[in-house]
């Protein structure tokens, strides 16, 4: 198996006798590479000297008054950004704590695009050397936000937002981007390949160009995949054992637990739960219910020992998923505090 997503920067990681990830200088370093904080042209004496002192020794303590010599407002901005992110790095004793930690307390004070980086290469570290293709395919749903379409056929097809975006606009996937936004092409026309068994090593070779979409029908590989990596992703930041899996319908009188994967999911299970009347449109977003156990009932809250979590997923009114794979780290119902 190829070493898969190289630009993460898993690689620049190390990690402790714990198993988790410690951060680094060269971790620090390719946030300073990246677009947002990179020099340009433009960039007054401030900022290249800021950006030079930095590349040196990218823990340096950073004065008030070297930021302000920053004379662009959101070349400014950014630094101000990344510097209380590289706090809540250097606080943490690990990249795991870190993650957490960012949804506790009043909220997560850094961009959208901080966090799904870090669940990325958070991911990356769980998968480690033994992942199955597909596994690696579904653990992007986590990360990466994707476009649902419900085809004429029933096949549910879940696409890489941005890559259904570029090529709706570029043109390069023909009518694919009409098709995955607005649900309208027949399948017949679909011009992205789809990432099932007969093809899934194809994926370690397009591992970063995110243009594989998948089937989250029930029976299909991605979604025994998503459960796998979802129970892989629990038992290394709580250190226990689950099961999940698909499940058709909520059929349980002594219905007790749920957590919703997304905030969509969230709404939906809130209400389903409290006999909430919903109508078909709404219904119609939800994509998945899955059932969670725990395989030591002891791990869980006494009054409730033994009885499932309901889990589910489900697009937005835009045809979106976007998972929160954090709301399995805070919302089950664990008998001691993680």
């Amino acid at each position: 198996m190829p070493d898969f997503w190289p630009a993460c920067g898993y690689r620049l990681l190390t990690v402790g006798t714990d198993g988790r990830l410690t951060v680094t200088d060269d971790f620090l370093r390719s946030y300073l590479v990246r677009p947002e904080l990179a020099p340009i042209r433009e960039s007054c004496a401030g900022e290249l000297a800021l950006h030079d002192a930095l590349l040196g020794n990218p823990r340096k303590n950073v004065a008030a008054d070297e930021l302000a010599a920053i004379t662009d407002p959101d070349a400014r901005e950014n630094y101000g950004i990344w510097l209380r992110f590289r706090a809540r790095l250097l606080a943490a004793n690990s990249l795991e704590a870190a993650y957490v930690e960012l949804f506790q307390g009043t909220g997560v004070d850094v961009p959208p695009l901080f966090v799904q980086q870090l669940t990325q290469v958070l991911l990356r570290h769980i998968l480690g050397s033994g992942s199955a293709p597909m596994e690696a395919r579904a653990a992007e749903m986590l990360f990466r936000p994707q476009r649902i379409a419900v085809l004429e056929d029933g096949a549910v097809m879940a696409a890489d937002e941005t890559t259904v975006d570029l090529f709706a606009t570029t043109g390069g996937f023909g009518s694919l981007g009409e098709l995955l936004a607005q649900n309208r092409t027949p399948a017949r026309d679909i011009e992205l390949d789809v990432l099932d068994t007969e093809n899934a090593e194809q994926y370690w070779e397009r591992d970063e160009r995110h243009d594989l979409s998948v089937s989250l029908n029930r029976g299909r590989p991605a979604l025994d995949a998503l459960c796998r990596v979802l129970e892989r992703w629990v038992r290394h930041f709580l250190g226990i054992d689950v099961t999940i899996k698909d499940e058709r319908a909520i059929d349980d009188k002594r219905w007790v637990w749920h957590v919703g994967l997304d905030a969509e999911a969230s709404g939906l299970l809130n209400d389903l739960y409290n006999d909430v009347d919903i109508d078909e449109q709404r219904m119609g977003r939800l994509l998945c219910l899955f059932r969670l156990e725990f395989a030591n009932p002891a791990d869980m809250r006494p009054a409730i020992a033994g009885r499932p979590v309901y889990l589910a997923m489900a697009m937005d009114g835009e045809r979106r998923l976007k998972l929160k794979p954090q709301n399995l780290l805070l919302n089950l119902p664990l008998a001691r505090q993680q």
